[in-house]
């Protein structure tokens, strides 16, 4: 653990996508097949605007083009791999992700979402309660899970 702390954090990008009754979707990864879901998300290339980042993250991991964006959120949310991951994921290069995320509003209907893709990262998908969010999460992401719900609340979307 101690040789892992020096480590930088990757940069990433997360897409809160809701439905128009304010579901959000969520996958359930490929990798990691289990109770755990998570919302779309992914690196940033070199040089690569955050929103054309997070935008395509989300087609490649949904095929999901049919987007409106509602907000970018201002702070960027962070969280450390679990020590069994560390020295594993992603080279190696790094101990955990900080994150800019996004909020989005899905304007297509459900059969343009394919999780069948070229590099497929999730075995199924669905639309939850925003209350729901920290409960389907992995341990280490529950905490930017709970941030996230709260915001979703406070910008009162209905």
């Amino acid at each position: 653990m101690q040789k892992f702390q020096n480590l930088p954090l990757r940069n990433g990008v997360g897409i809160i996508v809701l439905n128009n009754e304010n579901k959000v979707f969520v996958g359930r990864r490929k990798d990691f097949p289990s109770e755990y879901w998570q919302m779309p998300q992914g690196g940033i290339n070199q040089n690569e605007n955050f929103l054309h980042a997070a935008k395509r993250e989300l087609e490649e991991e949904t095929s999901i083009k049919s987007v409106k964006l509602i907000k970018e959120l201002d702070e960027w949310l962070e969280y450390d791999l679990p020590e069994n991951l560390l020295g594993k994921i992603w080279g190696g290069k790094y101990r955990g992700q900080k994150q800019k995320w996004f909020i989005m509003k899905f304007i297509g209907k459900n059969s343009e979402i394919n999780i069948n893709t070229k590099n497929p990262e999730f075995l199924d998908w669905k639309w939850i309660e925003i209350s729901k969010l920290p409960d389907i999460a992995v341990n280490f992401k529950i905490n930017i899970y709970r941030k996230l719900k709260d915001k979703l609340n406070f910008l009162k979307l209905n």
